[in-house]
């Protein structure tokens, strides 16, 4: 099958196929079906068989009469259970960075880090065959996962993109000409030390997106982008999500909710030689102590670090999904 292929993800269950299974207490597991295995829990066995030839949205019963939903799982479901090595981006702020971004059919993205792969398969399907996704990332370990990751739930390895492993300061002068990409996305601990790059990679009108997880993040961020000079004064927001509870006259919010993630900070590139007329401010606090910038380093922000062991771990288990999920479309073409 070739990588440029879209694949339809529907139809009867095959082997290969990641299906997601809903117990009677709402309870899900995500497995891939594989001929003569069993799903196996504390309420009976349910062999792959009895659900391969099935189609997408079918109940099935298992050895002693417990009933699961089976369903092909939605990107939003991919992302929240697909082995991890980095953090993911939630889709509450994928979604948000599709958005704020403007992300869109056709579009050259530079993407950096890459983590887990979660953000990299919202851009790749936002951008379509037609886009370009340059994925930019340090650490290689994590760039397996992400690749696992994405050529499980695509199918393939999708040729319209690439991983760099390296610096984004570094790399991306020798990766992308000047002013040739239309969106860049940082995710990252400390992104004003790649505005430089960045700004010169950026075409002018292009969009420059953060995503930082604290306050002081996005304070050095926000004045590091002004500071350049080259670019339109930032915008800075977060999202949270509150679910409701909906039964007949029973209708409340519920009691939990998805709060803080992160920060998203967008700015837009300017043309060449442009000063940006001066908004007029109240006085504000702009200069940087020591302190103020030790509070601002890898180390003090407290950055999780996952053991090799772990990391072996999900290693190998998103490189078996990969090898899984590529050998389906195979057999299907």
């Amino acid at each position: 099958m070739s990588s440029n292929q879209v694949i339809q993800n529907s139809g009867l269950f095959r082997v290969g196929d990641r299906v997601q299974l809903t117990g009677p207490k709402g309870r899900m597991n995500t497995i891939t079906l594989q001929e003569s295995l069993t799903f196996h829990t504390h309420r009976g066995i349910l062999a792959h068989d009895d659900i391969i030839g099935q189609p997408d949205g079918s109940v099935v019963t298992n050895n002693v009469g417990v009933e699961h939903l089976a369903l092909r799982p939605l990107l939003v479901d991919f992302v929240m259970s697909m082995p991890r090595g980095a953090a993911i981006i939630y889709p509450k702020d994928a979604a948000q960075i599709l958005a704020q971004a403007d992300i869109f059919p056709g579009a050259t993205v530079v993407e950096a880090g890459v983590g887990s792969g979660a953000l990299s398969l919202w851009l790749l399907r936002a951008i379509g065959p037609a886009g370009r996704l340059a994925s930019f990332e340090r650490r290689e370990e994590f760039a397996d996962v992400a690749r696992d990751n994405i050529a499980t739930f695509l199918g393939n390895d999708p040729q319209n993109w690439t991983i760099t492993l390296g610096d984004l300061a570094e790399t991306l002068p020798d990766t992308m000409p000047p002013q040739s990409v239309d969106r860049v996305v940082l995710d990252m601990l400390a992104p004003w030390e790649c505005l430089g790059a960045v700004s010169e990679a950026l075409k002018p009108g292009g969009v420059l997106l953060c995503y930082v997880a604290t306050v002081t993040q996005l304070s050095r961020v926000a004045e590091a982008i002004r500071g350049t000079g080259f670019y339109t004064n930032p915008d800075s927001h977060e999202t949270m999500i509150r679910g409701w509870h909906v039964e007949g006259l029973a209708v409340r919010p519920d009691h939990r909710m998805i709060g803080h993630t992160g920060f998203l900070i967008t700015a837009r590139r300017l043309a060449p030689d442009t000063i940006l007329p001066e908004l007029k401010r109240r006085p504000s606090k702009t200069d940087f102590s020591d302190a103020d910038v030790e509070a601002w380093t890898p180390g003090a922000l407290g950055e999780r670090n996952v053991s090799s062991k772990v990391m072996r771990k999900r290693v190998r288990a998103a490189g078996a999904s990969a090898e899984l999920s590529k050998a389906r479309d195979l057999d299907a073409g």
